[in-house]
């Protein structure tokens, strides 16, 4: 699947490439899985936590999710492996794993599991499967990158870098899951 292109740092994909490699790279650029999913659940979520703005850790959902991503499969000794700019929540029989608390954003939640393979075949050169999990449902996914799942990847990427480096948020937009968000206050209040 790796397919490389002629470095042009103009490219935001091109950037994010040479500063996860190392490169001397005149404005380095990084996406977290964190980023990958906020970018598909909510642009302005993205630019908040791009600022550093902190999330309300009381928050009912924080919580949960916190409690889920701490307890899923601890009986295997289970720990983050943080591989340049991602964090893996487990590797498990060579696949990645990605647990998350429900299947409520699954497209989000797809989509970052989906740059966690693409980051490792395009820095690493590793080919890999993924499963995307949810322990409180007892379900699993399958999560495979595509040709078509690629380039998407690399669409988010642009579609991040000009979020998080403009120099106003995006205006709210409600939607459902909106009363459940960390950052509702600082939207609506």
């Amino acid at each position: 699947m790796t397919e490389r292109k002629e470095s042009s740092t103009d490219d935001p994909v091109d950037r994010l490439l040479a500063t996860a490699r190392g490169d001397a790279v005149e404005e380095p650029f990084r996406v977290t899985g964190v980023m990958m999913q906020y970018y598909h659940v909510c642009e302005r979520e993205l630019w908040l936590a791009s600022r550093n703005l902190e999330i309300d850790r009381e928050n009912v959902n924080v919580v949960r999710g916190t409690r889920v991503d701490e307890s899923a499969y601890a009986d295997r000794g289970r720990q983050n492996l943080r591989l340049g700019m991602v964090s893996l929540d487990l590797l498990e029989d060579g696949r990645v794993v990605e647990i998350k608390p429900s299947s409520a954003l699954e497209e989000p939640a797809r989509m970052q599991l989906s740059y966690y393979l693409w980051y490792l075949d395009r820095v690493a050169g590793v080919e890999r499967d993924g499963v995307l999990a949810h322990p409180t449902e007892r379900s699993r996914e399958t999560v495979e990158l595509t040709r078509d799942r690629a380039t998407r990847v690399e669409g988010a990427i642009r579609g991040i870098h000009t979020i998080v480096t403009a120099d106003s948020p995006p205006p709210p937009e409600e939607k459902s899951y909106c009363d459940a968000c960390a950052y509702h206050d600082i939207c609506w209040c």
